[in-house]
């Protein structure tokens, strides 16, 4: 089996370029190519993206009946091969192509070990990328205070921003997002956040209207679109509705939405990146609620056959859900404090009262509003939520202490005859 080349991959729609979540939270650094530069990187990301593709389909067409697909060993003989025989293939980076073609590999072993998903296309626009290791990945060079410089493969030095220091890596990955920016992450991962010592425990409640609600009683979300941004957002979201698909009209309103989208999502990962911070600095062990966040956000349309109920109403809940960064904030928290975040059941955390333990839907009066019917204790209901969570252990409906599930695991038993009539 040989690799199946045709046409500039540039030009080929529907292509995707590899990425790795290992590079998400590394060292990012704002990258600033010339517009010769810019053209030359997309190149090496359709590259990428072609290499990606091709590598699928390989894969793509395994059956039980046929022989095993070609591991990553073959596939690199058979992309020398392919560079051989196809110019516009040779006149790219071959590191470029050799690590999509590494990265694919590992996208399969991960999806073979059920940590992620099942590896899918790379589509032009929307993955553009690629990562550069070995010996190439160390020609960085510190221009000034402010500026430096990396030599990528046939592009050349390009500039970008050192907001921070630069730590020793082996290898980096080069992006451009929806919005047109290019950044390069320097694969070093930064060291844990040391613990105070001082032994204290904080419960975080997350919520739609209040993101962060902490037993010692703070509230925290993130910034957001402002008004008048939001109300730009939908201005445009209703020209692009109206504007013809394929022209130049549609992919300018496009970039200019997707700014607005990164602007929101750039304010969003502050939040999360200083809430998450904070919380490693000042505490022990951090409990959180134990939620599925992915599951949570899932749409609710259905199917034609079974279609679902409330369908607008779940749309704009996940819509909060994902503007709050829950599954952002605990992951970054994970990251900086190992070993140090607890993971707690949910249930009824927002009915039960903190001051007495008496649980009943009736405690909860509102979205903001905690008041037990019991004891009278008022308090602010995420923040009550957050106090159960800090104390560690889930509550029953009765508003006992839910036991911990037992091992359904038996000794084997030994088969009985049949009793004879």
């Amino acid at each position: 089996m040989t690799f199946l080349l045709s046409g500039d991959p540039c030009l080929i729609p529907g292509a995707g370029t590899c990425t790795s979540a290992i590079f998400e939270h590394m060292s990012r650094y704002r990258l600033y190519p010339t517009q010769q530069q810019e053209t030359l990187l997309l190149t090496a990301c359709g590259h990428a993206r072609y290499v990606w593709n091709l590598a699928l389909e390989q894969k793509n067409m395994w059956r039980r009946d046929r022989p095993h697909t070609p591991n990553y060993m073959e596939q690199a003989r058979q992309l020398t091969e392919a560079r051989r025989e196809n110019p516009w293939l040779a006149e790219g980076s071959v590191t470029v192509q050799q690590q999509a073609l590494r990265d694919h590999d590992q996208a399969w072993r991960n999806f073979f070990n059920g940590t992620h998903d099942r590896p899918t296309w790379r589509k032009r626009g929307q993955h553009e990328g690629f990562r550069i290791v070995g010996r190439e990945a160390a020609r960085l060079r510190r221009d000034n205070g402010r500026w430096s410089a990396v030599n990528i493969p046939k592009v050349g030095w390009v500039r970008f921003k050192r907001s921070r220091d630069l730590p020793e890596a082996k290898s980096y990955r080069v992006t451009r997002d929806r919005s047109g920016r290019w950044h390069i992450a320097l694969a070093a991962i930064p060291a844990p956040i040391p613990a105070p010592g001082t032994g204290e425990v904080v419960g975080v409640d997350r919520g739609v209207k209040v993101a962060v609600a902490l037993s010692t009683g703070e509230l925290s979300s993130p910034a957001g679109l402002r008004q008048k941004e939001s109300g730009r957002l939908r201005h445009l979201q209703r020209r692009l509705a109206r504007a013809q698909k394929g022209s130049s009209r549609r992919a300018r309103i496009k970039g200019q939405v997707a700014r607005l989208r990164a602007r929101e999502a750039d304010r969003r990962k502050d939040w999360a990146e200083k809430t998450s911070t904070d919380l490693a600095r000042r505490f022990d062990v951090i409990r959180v609620e134990d939620l599925k966040v992915k599951g949570m956000t899932r749409s609710a349309r259905g199917t034609i056959a079974k279609p679902g109920r409330n369908v607008r109403q779940k749309a704009g809940l996940n819509r909060g859900i994902l503007a709050a960064g829950w599954g952002l904030m605990v992951t970054r928290l994970e990251h900086k404090a190992p070993r140090r975040v607890e993971k707690v059941n949910p249930a009824y955390t927002s009915q039960t009262c903190n001051a007495c333990g008496h649980c009943a839907p009736e405690n909860r009066k509102s979205q903001a509003v905690f008041r037990c019917v019991a004891c009278k204790h008022q308090d602010h209901a995420d923040v009550n939520a957050a106090r159960n969570i800090a104390a560690g252990h889930a509550v029953t409906a009765r508003g006992d202490r839910a036991k911990p599930a037992r091992s359904t695991k038996r000794e084997p038993q030994r088969k009985r005859l049949p009793t004879v009539a």
